[in-house]
């Protein structure tokens, strides 16, 4: 029986795309995409989610992109373009499992350093119980370790516990440990498939 839901953040329950920002930067999306997959990539976005300081994994990053210096200062200067607004259908999906008497939690891969310009900027993080942030841990999703965390630190059983993400690396390590999951698409799909489960 499910008795506690975890959501991850950016992509579930916030809005954040580095698109958001650099659609207007470049002017161009092909030359957005290239930075994307080959500069600021999500590979090198992970080490600073994981504890790394921005500052650090800048000046690593220059020197290989000399001609790319400015846009790659702007990841960390620019991060809160990133944010495009929340996710509305999520949270009316956590108000109603909040109303039906389920704690809730969080569990998101997201820098230390800037998860203080979404932590509380609406109301739906007042209703969570916990939450675990790589950052902070400097261990992230998919290692096995960071479950781990959030299973101890709010003394949860894995087969009492739903998480939900919208990687699928993410779920796969979730599911690997014994949590219930749901990879998330839309909110739509979210809400349909837990109330499939009778969770709602």
């Amino acid at each position: 029986m499910i008795k506690n839901i975890v959501f991850d953040f950016g992509g579930v329950v916030v809005d954040w795309n580095p698109r958001h920002l650099y659609r207007d930067y470049f002017r161009d999306d092909d030359k957005m995409e290239w930075f994307l997959a080959n500069v600021c990539t999500n590979e090198w976005n992970l080490q600073q989610d994981s504890g790394r300081p921005f500052a650090e994994g800048i000046a690593l990053l220059t020197p290989q992109y000399p001609e790319y210096a400015e846009a790659i200062q702007l990841y960390y200067d620019g991060w809160e373009k990133m944010l495009g607004g929340m996710v509305e259908g999520t949270i009316d999906l956590m108000r109603r499992l909040r109303d039906r008497g389920y704690p809730l939690y969080g569990l998101t891969n997201w820098s230390a350093e800037t998860f203080p310009f979404i932590a509380g900027t609406h109301k739906c993080f007042s209703w969570l119980q916990g939450v675990v942030m790589s950052g902070q841990e400097k261990v992230a999703k998919p290692d096995p370790a960071i479950y781990n965390i959030l299973l101890d630190r709010y003394n949860l059983s894995p087969d009492e516990t739903l998480f939900i993400d919208d990687n699928p690396l993410n779920i796969a390590a979730a599911t690997a440990i014994g949590l219930h999951t749901i990879l998330f698409i839309s909110p739509e799909q979210t809400t349909k498939e837990i109330e499939q489960r009778e969770i709602l």
